[in-house]
């Protein structure tokens, strides 16, 4: 047991940080290739916090594990809103201001809403991931156009100055994309396998082990993103690196794990953890959005009723796991 999670925390520390590197190294060789500033950090906020999700989820669908792959992607639209968004708004609470995020907001339900469209069947087809990949790419394109036409936007602002971070010299940035990249396949083969062991040793299913201890892991560079922008009051790219997140989690984790390896879902999935995740996201769709001339926000009592959910969601998913 202590071999599998010497594993798995060596393999999640390692994934973090290559994921990080990696991410600058391709927002660098973007800017020398004349990308604009804006589009680089709309890419930054949006794959580089989902990166280590999207390695760990194909590996685990490359070894027939679908469980783990779809409770990594699911856990961690959980994770990210209820504990992690809950944790930043007690550090600052976040007004919605940007008009790039309060149209990001339905999109992000719609997209839950087909995701659970295409789970009801308890299948994911080859055909369900490719549609999923196609909105990514449409969504994608749409925001980085209504972006770049509101320049004095919060979140336009903010993913420009993300951009201005990253200014590396061409040769190092190269080698930080190459080696980042082998690196995080080599270190998301040694969580999956460390998951997996444990999961077996614990006598849980891969499901459960994906939910919880994979999909905290792998949300930490969100974490660490938002709690840093909460504190330097960046408001709209501390809810962007969520959002952002969280759209592909459900768009392209989903979509490259089932494009790989279609497969059959745990009726969990679909009875119990994703409605727990639709019911998240319709109510960051309402707090962020304002109704009745209150203007969108995510004060600390809604801040601390998420960080709940999750503490009650957590323990009743370790109890009935465990019983």
């Amino acid at each position: 047991m202590t071999l599998f999670i010497l594993a798995f925390v060596i393999g999640l520390i390692v994934l973090v940080l290559s994921a990080d590197k990696f991410v600058d190294g391709a927002a660098a060789i973007a800017n020398h290739y004349g990308m604009s500033p804006l589009l680089i950090g709309m890419v930054v906020v949006g794959i580089g916090t989902s990166a280590p999700e999207m390695v760990v989820s194909a590996f685990a669908a490359m070894q027939d594990n679908p469980g783990l792959a779809l409770g990594n992607a699911y856990g961690s639209n959980i994770t990210n809103i209820a504990l992690i968004l809950g944790i930043t708004a007690i550090i600052s609470p976040i007004p919605v201001q940007s008009q790039v995020l309060r149209q990001e907001l339905p999109i992000l339900c719609g997209v839950t809403l087909l995701a659970g469209y295409q789970l009801w069947d308890g299948q994911l087809s080859a055909l369900d991931a490719w549609v999923l990949i196609a909105v990514l790419a449409a969504v994608m394109l749409w925001l980085v156009q209504k972006s770049m036409g509101s320049t004095n936007d919060p979140m336009a602002q903010a993913a420009v100055e993300e951009a201005q971070e990253h200014q590396t010299p061409a040769g190092k940035a190269w080698l930080l994309v190459v080696g980042g990249l082998l690196v995080m396949m080599a270190s998301s083969r040694a969580l999956v396998w460390g998951a997996e062991n444990m999961a077996r040793a614990l006598g849980v299913s891969n499901l459960v082990i994906g939910l919880t201890v994979v999909a905290i892991g792998t949300s930490l560079p969100e974490l660490v993103s938002s709690v840093i922008a909460a504190r330097k009051k960046q408001h709209a790219l501390a809810l962007g690196n969520i959002l952002g997140s969280n759209l592909f989690n459900t768009l392209a984790v989903v979509g490259i794990a089932g494009a790989i390896s279609p497969t059959a879902v745990d009726g969990d999935i679909v009875l119990r953890d994703f409605p727990v995740m639709l019911l998240l996201t319709l109510s960051l769709f309402v707090v962020g959005m304002g109704f009745k001339g209150r203007p969108g926000s995510i004060n600390r009592l809604e801040g601390g009723l998420l960080l709940a959910a999750y503490c009650a969601y957590l323990a009743y998913l370790l109890l009935t796991a465990v019983g």
